[in-house]
């Protein structure tokens, strides 16, 4: 058993939440709805197209066999959109909850702003702690998502050996996927920042080589017909 043969990573198309955070800017804003429960905006609809289009274009040997997706509903929008414009009968898809996005616990629907405003002891952690060592109250440092994520791709070589998978997930799952299955030492953790921002709807892909995954494409956007976000 060795695994995936191919990963297709994916960010949902932009979101309700990114397009309020974008149009807040730096003024602070707490957004009233669960990290689980917005959707996408019209632009995230047609990135999510775009994304089944790309899909389509893919030859069938290349094409994935096997989708998992976040249990959010933004990420499983952004699937059904894709998979509307790729227009295939639907390929088997597992909703695991460990691709779900980072918890931010007590910061769970501020931006940036507003919890530097409401929640400056969590701020002065942060700046303690580093971006990728920070653990907000009630939330998930990097690292712990990193935990989850290395419990996912054991189970994941198992039920998919030897095919393609398509991740439909969060900035967050795609960026520290890199990190995981890279087999870096989690002491470098913060060097994964170089690979940030994860675009929406962006493409990043892994094909195995000598036994070992390896980034072929990272956070490609060239598919979209919009400006990448």
């Amino acid at each position: 058993m060795t695994g995936p043969a191919r990963i297709y990573a994916v960010r949902h198309g932009q979101s309700e939440k990114n397009l309020a955070y974008q149009q807040a800017g730096a003024e602070p804003l707490v957004y009233p709805r669960g990290d689980d429960e917005f959707t996408l905006t019209g632009r995230g609809r047609q990135q999510a197209s775009d994304l089944g289009r790309y899909l389509a274009g893919l030859p069938g040997s290349e094409a994935p066999e096997l989708v998992w997706c976040s249990p959010y509903l933004r990420a499983l929008d952004t699937w059904a959109h894709a998979l509307r414009a790729w227009g295939v009968e639907p390929p088997p898809v597992t909703v695991d909850p460990r691709l779900r996005d980072r918890e931010m616990g007590v910061l769970s629907d501020h931006n940036a702003a507003a919890a530097a405003r409401w929640f400056p002891e969590e701020a002065q952690r942060a700046r303690r702690d580093g971006e990728y060592g920070f653990r907000p109250s009630g939330g998930e440092s990097f690292g712990d998502v990193v935990d989850r994520l290395r419990r996912f791709m054991a189970d994941l070589a198992g039920h998919a050996d030897g095919r393609r998978v398509l991740i439909v997930a969060h900035d967050a799952i795609v960026l520290l996927l890199r990190h995981v299955l890279a087999g870096t030492p989690d002491a470098h953790l913060a060097a994964i920042h170089a690979h940030a921002p994860v675009h929406n709807a962006s493409v990043s892909t892994w094909h195995r080589v000598n036994g070992r995954l390896e980034v072929h494409r990272f956070n490609d956007t060239a598919h979209l017909t919009a400006t990448p976000t």
